[in-house]
């Protein structure tokens, strides 16, 4: 009598967004946008969100609601947009010797690495997806990010997934173990040129001090950055 084979189980296919409870709202978001560039898009006219009554770390379920996101509240808002998409949920860490990190999501494009951000300096937004690695997207933030303190010593590119079960896309409360997880983890360190770093921040400090707002247009290589939020586009 001949015996029965057992079929092999279908695999998983990785890059299958999370079924999630999403609200209407977040729902009618994700549809509308369905690229990082509408991502960016979508960030750029929202608040900064400049944590007036405390410090928070929003899901995208509470950036949503409250309408203001900061930079990592950004970063987790477009990994959760963007995995419905079948994008992977990838941030890049930025260390600083001055303590204040930024953080961003990162994608690979058919071109490149790619970014999406939103931050309080104009620097320190979205990048084409135009970059050969994610350490060469990384060192195009070098130059934006020395102000008077600031200055990029490390990067770390980490997969949200590695949180497990943590619900750091909907959770109603901050989600204050994405920012200790980021904190942790190995940073791969970036050499720097002194003489570089004096020239910017003395070019930085000079512009500062003849106008109220922070400088974008001397920067080099603008044409791989992604749109710039109005507010800053409207400044000189």
């Amino acid at each position: 009598m001949p015996t029965s084979k057992r079929l092999p189980l279908p695999r998983a296919d990785p890059a299958a967004p999370p079924r999630l409870s999403f609200t209407a709202a977040e729902r009618r978001i994700i549809r509308r946008l369905q690229s990082p560039l509408d991502v960016q898009r979508w960030l750029n006219v929202l608040p900064y969100n400049n944590e007036k009554g405390g410090e928070t770390l929003r899901s995208f379920r509470g950036v949503v609601k409250r309408g203001t996101a900061h930079c990592l509240e950004a970063a987790l808002s477009a990994a959760v947009i963007l995995e419905q998409h079948r994008y992977p949920p990838l941030v890049l860490s930025f260390e600083s010797i001055d303590l204040l990190d930024h953080v961003i999501f990162v994608y690979r494009g058919p071109r490149g690495w790619g970014s999406v951000a939103r931050s309080r300096d104009p620097g320190l937004h979205g990048r084409k997806p135009v970059f050969a690695t994610p350490r060469a997207l990384a060192l195009s933030y070098f130059d934006p990010y020395i102000d008077f303190t600031g200055l990029i010593k490390g990067y770390a590119v980490v997969d949200l997934r590695v949180l497990g079960d943590y619900d750091w896309r909907l959770s109603e409360t901050n989600v204050w173990k994405v920012e200790r997880m980021l904190l942790e983890w190995p940073h791969r360190r970036i050499a720097w040129s002194r003489a570089r770093e004096r020239r910017w921040r003395v070019r930085y400090r000079a512009f500062r001090e003849a106008h109220e707002y922070k400088p974008w247009k001397y920067y080099p290589r603008r044409d791989r950055w992604t749109e710039l939020p109005p507010s800053v586009r409207a400044r000189g």
